[in-house]
């Protein structure tokens, strides 16, 4: 048999191996293709035998979405899990943010504003029914009056007048936030330079000088802040924008503030009536018949301490009330800021109101304590600065007006730190120290300090409150000036008397003002805890932020 020397005899193809007919499968020869024949050859001589098992799965992906580019974020797991964990629909407040383990904190400080409170109560009871009792003397009308010795119902009136102006002032003040938001900043300014020079002239035309060099002061001060703060107001502007537009999306902020302003002008009308009272029931003089009303004795001492009491009192619950709305509206914020994505909790004021009321209580006491006590000395401070101006004492003058300045200072300081923490307490539970101190250690930590100096938004808000006390000092002294009521004559009682209507002024406005300025401390309470949320749930906020002051990717996200 002739040898093939092209190829390989038929019984040794592909390669000399021996055909196993039973082992692989029918013989090459019955494919009629020589390449799925050459194809077949491969895969039995050179792949490995296959694993028994089932094929291993590929690990999932997700095609969706592309790789993370920024290594600076929290890991990939974290990142999933926050994603992957949805509040159910029905979690509330206190579910979202649980306290481990609740308790009421600074109890202390609750019984002592209670203790105070009921106090503030007998001696207001004592007070207005020697008032009531004296009515004939006192009169019952603006002119009827025959007192000469201290306070009658013509101040009761007036302050009637001035809870009015201070209500209406505020509440247009806080319809020109919400409506016209990003010119705030320049109205603010315009309108609190223009009347405090214009109300300083006309003190000087009057020849009040004390109150004209007081308002002078503050215009020119104002000024120089209104021109110092320029390179900052497009920063400021998009947090107030911001804290506007959460407040808009959740009106019941809107409602917040609106009861918290009429609870300041109930607070503010019982102060006025009470202040008048305890004039009248006390003040030493032989034409006043309410000495001899039950309900103790007429004397200086007894005067003056009582009132010292009474404004403490003031102070201290106007300072609770704007304190509790600010833990209510931090609630709704601080919701806003981490459960965007995930869904709201349900009623987020209700259930921040709900911890201000009773574990929280003590600790907005206890805040609220220092911030009163520091305020009755400025005013203190203010009124002995007046009369020593009325007495021609320069020296004397200058140094109520220099102690002054340090107790602003200082109660600047306890405001700055209290803004914060309460925001902290609303969402932790804290008491007011530790509060206090976890917010001190976050801003510095996460180099907030310059981001919360450069915002413009409390200072604003505050020479707004400013501006209605202004009004509300300038009526006061325009009604003395044409009623001249008996008590007046020598002018003895106009510092008192412009001194507490530009209190009430400033607090009812505080008050009112206080949703936008708890909105843009809470942002900045939980940018300071946790600042990824910003830039991953929020990145519309986080670029205009960026943009306008960029300072913020060095320090927040350092």
């Amino acid at each position: 048999m002739a040898n093939n020397y092209y190829g390989p005899p038929p019984n040794q193809q592909y390669g000399g191996y021996p055909p196993q007919p039973n082992q692989y499968g029918p013989p090459p020869q019955q494919y009629g293709n020589p390449f799925h024949d050459q194809q077949q050859y491969q895969m039995l001589h050179q792949q490995p035998p296959m694993n028994y098992g089932p094929p291993p799965q590929p690990p999932p992906q997700n095609y969706n979405q592309p790789p993370p580019q920024n290594y600076n974020h929290p890991p990939p797991q974290q990142q999933f899990d926050q994603v992957q964990d949805p509040p159910p629909p029905y979690q509330t407040f206190e579910e979202k943010f649980a306290v481990s383990k609740p308790k009421y904190q600074d109890l202390w400080a609750a019984i002592l504003f209670l203790i105070s409170f009921f106090g503030l109560i007998v001696v207001s009871g004592i007070s207005i029914n020697g008032y009531r009792a004296t009515t004939p003397t006192n009169g019952k009308g603006i002119k009827d009056g025959r007192n000469n010795f201290g306070l009658s119902t013509n101040t009761v009136i007036l302050f009637a007048f001035i809870l009015g102006l201070a209500f209406v002032i505020s509440t247009i003040y806080f319809w020109i936030a919400r409506t016209f938001t990003k010119k705030l900043i320049y109205i603010t300014g315009i309108l609190n330079v223009t009347i405090g020079f214009a109300t300083a002239v006309y003190y000087f035309y009057r020849k009040y000088y004390s109150a004209a060099v007081v308002f002078l002061i503050f215009a020119v001060f104002y000024a120089f802040c209104f021109w110092s703060w320029r390179p900052r107001i497009p920063y400021s502007v998009v947090m107030l924008q911001t804290a506007i537009d959460v407040s808009k999306r959740f009106g019941h902020v809107f409602r917040v503030s609106a009861l918290g302003g009429l609870a300041a002008l109930v607070a503010g009308a019982w102060f006025s009536v009470t202040f008048v009272s305890v004039y009248i029931k006390f003040s030493p003089s032989q034409n006043n018949p309410a000495c001899n009303v039950k309900g103790g004795n007429c004397s200086s001492g007894a005067l003056i301490g009582i009132l010292v009491f009474v404004t403490f009192g003031f102070y201290w619950l106007s300072e609770v009330i704007k304190n509790v709305l600010h833990v209510s509206v931090s609630g709704v914020y601080g919701s806003w800021y981490f459960c965007i994505r995930t869904g709201l909790p349900k009623h987020p004021t209700l259930g921040a109101f709900k911890r201000a009321m009773t574990t929280s209580f003590g600790s907005i006491c206890f805040g609220s304590l220092v911030v009163a006590f520091i305020q009755l000395l400025k005013q203190a401070c203010s009124i002995a600065q007046q009369g020593e101006a009325m007495d021609g004492n320069i020296i004397g003058c200058c140094m109520f007006a220099v102690l002054g300045c340090i107790l602003g200072c200082l109660q600047w300081i306890v405001e700055y730190f209290n803004h914060y923490a309460y925001s902290y307490i609303a969402l932790y539970g804290d008491s007011y120290v530790t509060a206090a101190k976890a917010t001190i250690n976050l801003m510095k930590d996460r180099g907030m300090d310059a981001l919360v100096n450069d915002c413009l938004v409390d200072p604003v808000l505050t020479m707004g409150a400013v501006f209605v006390g202004y009004l509300c000092a300038l009526l006061s002294y325009l009604y003395l000036q044409f009623t001249n009521p008996a008590y007046n004559r020598d002018g003895g009682f106009t510092p008192v008397v412009l001194a507490f209507s530009f209190l009430i002024g400033l607090q009812i406005a505080n008050i009112f003002l206080v949703p936008i300025k708890s909105g843009v401390a809470t942002i900045f309470t939980c940018m300071a805890h946790d600042p990824e949320v910003l830039r991953n749930d929020h990145p519309d906020l986080w670029d205009q932020i960026v943009r306008v002051y960029p300072e913020v990717q060095q320090g927040v996200m350092a």
